[in-house]
């Protein structure tokens, strides 16, 4: 997990509000600025080796996000978009970043979903912090509980065996997810995944060989037995998304899984 500490030490210095510039140049003494205009530069794309300000490096992520939606018809006029909203840095940026581009796209709406594992410690933070981004934006918000879907919580159902914490936790959490997406009506699921998650897929895909997943399309089940699954973020790296938040002051200071320390 990208954590503030280590943002600032990958290229981004200014404050979680976004008001100060990067750093300065080394033996100059200067700030940079923008590379579009002549506002102080917030963020050094080190991919383009542009310098953007705040206003420019937002939308920019927006417009890379609307095109990813565009050329891949993700989210077509007359859907119904469940997103997956866990409270955290992805899912936050992600609603935040489909309320403001899918403006423009005629007859879509939004729900938010929340999976409440009953993790306890944890999980009451993070699905109040879902709840009170949801009532900013004037959106409905659904929470499934695993309590509710299958009778206990993930807890319970890993005492014992908490190392499996990963495993167990992303099969039902998938299950409750595409639950709350048909209690909306939902015609997509749209998910957090960004640039590194889509990276580290292919890594570990490659690793084991299984090469149908490699090519697997990320828009929507061939079938059509399921309600498809998009990543509209896939082409946005975890700073980029980090940096997303901080400009808008929404970074969600909030602790982490207990359970972390199973991951791989």
């Amino acid at each position: 997990m990208l954590s503030y500490k280590a943002l600032t030490r990958s290229g981004f210095t200014g404050s979680r509000t976004g008001d100060d510039a990067l750093s300065a140049i080394p033996g100059t003494g200067t700030s940079p600025h923008c590379s579009l205009c002549d506002s102080p530069a917030v963020y050094h794309d080190r991919v383009t080796g542009r310098h953007l300000c705040r206003d420019h490096f937002i939308a920019d992520v927006e417009a890379r996000v609307a095109e990813t939606i565009r050329s891949r018809r993700l989210i077509l006029p007359g859907d119904h978009v469940a997103v997956g909203l866990s409270g955290g840095k992805d899912s936050t940026a992600l609603l935040m970043i489909l309320a403001r581009v899918l403006l423009g796209i005629g007859n879509v709406s939004l729900t938010a979903v929340t999976v409440d594992e009953g993790i306890h410690g944890y999980r009451e933070d993070t699905v109040r912090s879902a709840d009170e981004l949801v009532k900013k934006y004037h959106l409905p918000h659904i929470t499934v509980s695993f309590v509710d879907l299958f009778g206990n919580t993930l807890d319970a159902f890993l005492k014992g065996r908490e190392p499996e914490a990963c495993t167990v936790c992303g099969v039902l959490r998938r299950k409750a997810l595409i639950v709350g997406a048909e209690r909306a009506g939902a015609t997509k699921v749209a998910t957090g995944h960004n640039l590194d998650d889509e990276a580290q897929s292919v890594f570990m895909n490659v690793l084991r060989g299984d090469l149908p997943r490699l090519v697997r399309d990320s828009g929507s089940d061939s079938k059509g037995r399921f309600i498809p699954r998009i990543k509209p973020l896939m082409h946005i790296s975890e700073k980029e998304l980090a940096v997303y938040l901080m400009l808008h002051g929404a970074w969600p200071d909030l602790p982490e899984c207990p359970y972390a320390v199973h991951a791989l």
